[in-house]
C-alpha cells in the first residue's frame, strides 16, 4: 500500500500546483465505504467556493486545509492515489490508473476543478481508502491515533532506544504500527531491516543499543531518500532490497535464495546472509 513517500509526493504535488486556488466544481463518489461519515451532495456543498490553503499530511493520512472548515482528508488504503490532469505525480506501482482511462477515472472518489482550470482527483481501485470531512483533522481519529511522523517528527536515538526496550513484540510488527510511528509500512520496514541487518521477527526489546542505533539510521536515510526522489521506485539505489521483494517469485539476492515467512501479519523480506543463514527468507 502507499507509505509515508508515496503520499508526501502527492502531499507536495498539491502544495506546489493547487494552494491559493479556489474550489470552482467538486464531485465526490456516491460510495459510502470509501466516502464515509457526510454524504456525497453535503460533501460537494461544502467544497464549492473555497480555497485551498495548504496540504497536510500525517503518516499515510493526507488533509486538505481550506479558508474555512470543514476540510477534506485522504487515508491512503491499499491503493489510494492522487492524480493532477497534466502533472506528473508519482504513484504507488499498484494503484496506478491508466492514462488511457476517461478523465475524471471512473475509480475517482474526490474531483475537484479549481477556478484557474486545473483538476485533481483521488482515486482508489481497490476501495480500501477512506474519505473524509472533518473540522480538524489533527484533532480526531484516524490522524490523532497516530504516532510521530517518521519524516516530519523523528524521534531522538534515545528515544527510540528506550521505547524499543520497552516493547515486547516482533519488531517488524512494532514498526508497522502506526500509532508507535507513522508513515513506515511494508517496503519500508523490509528496507530498514534489510539495510540495519535485524531480522524482523526478533523482538524489539532484545535488540542491543547498537541494533537500535543502526536501525534508527536506516529510517532516516530510507525515508529522507525516498521522499527526495518523490517516491519514484526507479531512482531507488540498485542495492536496495526494495528491487527484489515483489511478487513473491523465487530468485536470490546475493547468492542468497529467497523465501517467504509472514512477520506482524505481513510479507517480509529479511536479510538473511547477515545471520550466517543458507536462505534469506522473505
Amino acid at each position: 500500500m502507499p507509505e509515508l513517500p508515496e503520499v508526501e509526493a502527492a502531499r507536495r504535488a498539491l502544495e506546489a500546483h493547487c494552494v491559493g486556488r479556489r474550489i470552482a466544481r467538486c464531485a465526490v463518489a456516491d460510495d459510502p465505504k470509501v466516502v464515509v461519515s457526510t454524504s456525497r451532495v453535503a460533501f460537494e456543498r461544502a467544497m464549492v467556493g473555497r480555497t485551498i490553503v495548504a496540504a497536510r499530511r500525517k503518516g499515510k493520512n493526507l488533509w486538505l486545509r481550506l479558508d474555512a472548515p470543514p476540510f477534506p482528508s485522504f487515508q491512503f488504503g491499499m491503493a489510494g492515489a492522487i492524480y493532477i490532469k497534466g502533472v506528473a505525480v508519482t504513484n504507488y506501482k499498484r494503484s496506478a490508473v491508466s492514462t488511457a482511462d476517461e478523465w475524471p477515472s471512473k475509480y475517482s472518489k474526490f474531483f475537484v476543478e479549481l477556478d484557474d482550470g486545473l483538476e485533481f482527483s483521488f482515486t482508489d481501485k481497490r476501495r480500501f481508502a477512506r474519505v473524509r470531512l472533518f473540522d480538524d483533522p489533527e484533532t480526531v481519529p484516524p490522524i490523532s491515533e497516530l504516532g510521530p511522523d517518521a519524516l516530519f517528527e523523528p524521534m531522538s536515538v534515545d528515544n527510540f532506544v528506550d521505547s524499543l526496550s520497552r516493547k515486547k513484540i516482533g519488531i517488524k510488527a512494532l514498526l508497522l504500527d502506526q500509532s508507535f510511528i507513522s508513515g513506515i509500512g511494508n517496503w519500508i520496514a523490509d528496507e530498514v531491516f534489510y539495510q540495519s541487518r535485524i531480522h524482523p521477527l526478533q523482538i524489539a526489546s532484545s535488540l542491543s543499543r547498537e541494533s537500535c542505533e543502526a536501525l534508527h539510521k536506516s529510517i532516516k536515510e530510507v525515508v529522507k531518500y525516498a521522499v527526495e526522489v518523490d517516491a519514484d521506485c526507479d531512482r531507488f539505489p540498485v542495492e536496495w532490497l526494495f528491487h527484489h521483494r515483489w511478487g513473491k517469485k523465487p530468485g536470490k539476492v546475493d547468492g542468497k535464495e529467497i523465501e517467504f515467512i509472514t512477520a506482524g501479519g505481513r510479507m517480509v523480506t529479511p536479510p538473511m546472509k547477515y545471520w550466517q543463514m543458507e536462505k534469506m527468507m522473505i
